[in-house]
């Protein structure tokens, strides 16, 4: 007996000495798993691509009063903290960081924003730490921001811009799948030396083709006329077509040290036209002129007035259609945007005006890009 009780003793003792160290053995096993996790988290964050969000406001950072509220809403509501604290998935497959450049409806986008963008994106693709760009867009007049930028980016790094239909509070909105897909295309291989891309609803398109054709649906953007680079299935992107026309390094345009674009007016024909139009744009400034022609660029003989008044007055004129698709066939002594609706027109000619005045060269770049 007394021999047990020395052994249950000795049992018990044991026992008590180790009890008094589990805490001990519990946080260093706790310290070490978290050291290791840390460690291999570390390891994974290196081998992820490095992609910066640059958000400038628009639906996809919109808020609305109800979940049902899709018109109506306030854009550029929400911070891109929020945007991506929005799509934790992200961090699954790049290391993000996120930058305001404004947040404003994309209507008030402006020369000024437009430089300002295309300016912070090449310094942070010159970077060796930055494998590629993500921007957060308005719908309105992103196929204009996505042009300018395909115009004057000058790397072949992604860049990706992209947006939402449907602000963030409505139950179904658009925006983070949109935003998800856009870090998996700028992550991606196969998007290098593509130029700028555009991609909503798992489609991957040009900037020089993408044209928003509805008001609110959420599929409002189509690329009619030559059709999309590609599409994103299962979380891969695949690439069918390529985009014939040059673009981001191939470009004369270098902005690094513009401070003020050209300024292009975008003038509307119709019926019964007035040549006061084109005489207001000449006194106030302008130093070219889209014409948004009916049909195939086809001038009434008030707009010929007016188109007349304001190249002799030393302003380019470029005929446009308003049409929504086509080439505008060259016309003797006329500038052609070639297949570019009105506003992206406007953009290239902002930006040729800032390498010459000369009609030729001017049309040569509407050939070309």
């Amino acid at each position: 007996m007394k021999k047990n009780y020395y052994f249950i003793t000795l049992i018990v003792a044991t026992i008590v000495a180790i009890s008094g160290f589990v805490p001990s053995f519990t946080a260093l096993a706790k310290d070490y798993t978290e050291t290791v996790e840390a460690s291999l988290n570390n390891e994974k964050s290196k081998e992820l691509p490095n992609i910066s969000i640059l958000a400038t406001g628009g639906t996809i950072a919109g808020t609305g009063s109800s979940t049902t509220q899709t018109t109506g809403y306030k854009s550029g509501d929400l911070a891109v903290e929020t945007l991506i604290a929005a799509v934790p998935e992200m961090k699954e497959i790049a290391n993000i960081t996120g930058e305001q450049i404004v947040n404003v409806d994309s209507t008030d986008i402006t020369n000024d924003i437009l430089l300002k963008l295309g300016k912070r994106v090449n310094e942070l693709l010159a970077s060796d730490d930055v494998d590629g760009i993500v921007i957060t867009h308005g719908t309105d007049t992103l196929e204009e921001t996505a042009y300018f930028l395909n115009l004057v980016v000058k790397s072949d790094k992604p860049v990706v811009l992209t947006a939402a239909m449907r602000p963030a509070t409505a139950m179904s909105a658009d925006g983070p799948f949109n935003l998800y897909n856009a870090v998996l295309l700028a992550s991606h291989e196969s998007s290098k030396g593509k130029g700028v891309l555009v991609t909503l609803n798992d489609r991957i398109a040009s900037p020089r083709n993408i044209t928003k054709i509805n008001t609110t649906a959420p599929d409002a953007f189509k690329s009619i006329e030559n059709g999309y680079l590609g599409a994103i299935i299962a979380g891969k992107p695949y690439y069918y077509n390529h985009v014939a026309r040059l673009h981001t390094t191939a470009t004369p345009f270098d902005i690094t040290n513009i401070e003020k674009l050209p300024q292009v007016d975008i003038i509307y024909g119709y019926q019964n036209n007035p040549t006061y139009m084109y005489k207001a744009a000449v006194e106030n400034g302008a130093e070219g002129i889209i014409v948004a022609a009916p049909g195939d660029g086809t001038l009434s003989s008030k707009s010929f007035e007016g188109v007349k008044y304001a190249m002799d007055n030393g302003v380019t004129v470029v005929l446009s259609s308003r049409v929504g698709s086509g080439t505008v066939s060259p016309k003797e002594g006329f500038i052609s945007s070639d297949s570019l609706n009105p506003q992206k027109a406007r953009i290239l000619l902002m930006l040729a005006l800032t390498v010459t005045n000369n009609p030729k060269e001017i049309q040569s770049f509407y050939d070309k890009y």
